[in-house]
């Protein structure tokens, strides 16, 4: 009797046709426990040999196709295969009864296929109905010697096939598993770039068709400094492009410094005054790096949208968190609602992974607000969305 229909643990088990070969093969090999049948058939004459050949050939035939007939350990029995059981069993029941004592191990055969094909919830049953029904033949054949060990070695194979189909399901959901996490690790790498490329260029586009219109308007009253604004935005272009790079390559780190000088350069070429305020020690860098987002963020949308005179940006410690304001008078109204967009949902991501909160909206007095607060030691907390004012 097999021990093993199917080996998924193997790089060739991709092409099917070898996976069905080889299943074919171990299969087989448990039909070397048949013999015996097969020398008592030999002794037959008449009607007798050739129902019993027929019978003998269905039943090698039926345990070889039963197994074979699934595609796998985990998707549901097919109809087929349920079928192809049915035929079977009412083999393995009636074959002895009708050739003889010599048939009682049929039985074990069906402990074995009940404990490949039937659905995990309902395979003990089988078991148990395959070792009934060999203690039942047994009884009604006179095999009383023959009881015992039929029963025992029906139950145990049956049991024993239940553990390895059980083992190589786990096999299959583990690779399965494997699968699906470099997946979700490849979205996860994909959703990064998308967002640090939406943060990067951003900004930097803005600043470029800032100073694209500044040049034009200078270049005929003072050719000198719209060619200084060309080439800032030479520089501005080569250093998107260095950013593009290193956030693609996932090397790129924020500086809360470095971008709250971007910041005022880009809203003074928007003619937007800036007044940053810093106060206490210096964040730690996963803070830092934080604020920085944050920062290059905000000033984006507040050149995009706000058309504001004046923004200011906060920065400073409380009660164990760092915070983060920047506020503006531009356009935004209390009460006209809002909706966070893409670089702010991107933005709440990252601060929820710090187990901070984002909190953004229009101002009562015009204008509007963002604001973060994130603890200054780590918190191992899930994604949490912007809150939004209005």
């Amino acid at each position: 009797m097999t021990m093993r229909f199917f080996d998924n643990g193997g790089p060739e088990d991709a092409d099917p046709c070898r996976a069905r070969r080889r299943r074919s093969l171990w299969s087989a090999l448990g039909l070397i426990y048949f013999i015996p049948i097969i020398g008592e058939v030999a002794g037959y004459t008449g009607a007798r040999l050739a129902l019993a050949v027929v019978g003998a050939v269905a039943f090698v035939g039926l345990y070889l196709a039963t197994p074979l007939s699934m595609a796998n350990w985990i998707e549901p029995i097919r109809p087929r295969t349920y079928a192809l059981l049915a035929a079977f069993a009412v083999l393995s029941a009636v074959l002895p009864l009708a050739f003889g004592g010599a048939w009682l191990g049929t039985p074990i055969y069906l402990s074995i296929i009940v404990a490949m094909t039937l659905p995990m919830h309902r395979v003990l049953w089988g078991v148990g109905v395959a070792t009934a029904l060999a203690v039942a033949q047994c009884l009604f054949l006179g095999a009383a010697d023959a009881l015992w060990p039929i029963a025992l070695t029906t139950g145990s194979l049956g049991l024993f096939m239940v553990a390895f189909r059980h083992a190589r399901t786990l096999v299959q959901q583990l690779r399965e598993a494997r699968s699906e996490v470099a997946r979700l690790a490849v979205a996860d790498e994909r959703l990064r770039i998308a967002r640090d490329l939406h943060d990067l260029l951003g900004r930097s586009l803005s600043l470029i068709v800032l100073k694209s219109e500044l040049a034009r308007r200078l270049g005929e009253r003072d050719t000198g400094r719209a060619m200084a604004e060309v080439s800032d935005i030479e520089s501005v272009a080569r250093q998107s492009l260095a950013d593009v790079r290193a956030a693609i390559s996932g090397y790129r780190k924020r500086n809360l410094t470095e971008e709250l000088d971007g910041a005022r350069a880009v809203l003074s070429a928007a003619e937007t005054e800036a007044v940053v305020r810093t106060s206490g020690a210096p964040l730690p860098d996963q803070v830092d790096a934080l604020f920085g987002w944050a920062v290059r963020e905000g000033v984006t949308n507040i050149v995009r949208h706000a058309r504001a005179r004046r923004v200011t940006i906060t920065v400073g410690r409380a009660g164990g968190e760092a915070t983060l304001e920047i506020v503006d008078d531009g356009c935004g109204k209390a009460g006209e609602g809002h909706a966070p967009g893409h670089g702010l949902e991107g933005l709440a991501e990252r601060v929820a992974v710090a187990g901070g909160t984002v909190s953004a909206g229009p101002r009562d007095g015009g204008g509007f607000r963002l604001a973060l607060r994130v603890p200054l030691a780590p918190v191992a907390v899930g994604r949490a969305p912007v809150e939004s004012r209005s």
